[in-house]
């Protein structure tokens, strides 16, 4: 027993023709997801330099103000340091009274 189906070939293409066109849909609809998200990407890398830019550039600031308070605390510890030193050489050694 045998089975035997006949089908056109015009319907067979049709669906064939069917299914492509379904596949070229989609493949379509992927390109414009890919070029959105290429955007999405391009925006967010423009915001992030930007904002680095601006992190630079506190930095630098920050970097000005440590060296200025730096050079204050340096004297100030030097001015502390020579009282210090010039209170003990008049506690412990004697100078001879002016004339």
């Amino acid at each position: 027993m045998s089975l035997t189906i006949e089908v056109e070939l015009k319907d067979i293409f049709i669906k064939i023709d069917q299914r492509l066109d379904r596949i070229e849909q989609g493949q379509n609809e992927l390109k414009l997801s890919v070029s959105e998200l290429k955007g999405e990407v391009k925006n967010l890398d423009e915001k992030l330099s930007g904002k680095i830019n601006t992190l630079d550039t506190k930095v630098d600031g920050l970097s000005t103000r440590v060296s200025n308070q730096e050079i204050l605390l340096r004297t100030i510890v030097g001015g502390l340091v020579l009282i210090i030193l010039g209170g003990a050489a008049k506690m412990f050694w004697n100078f001879p009274a002016s004339p």
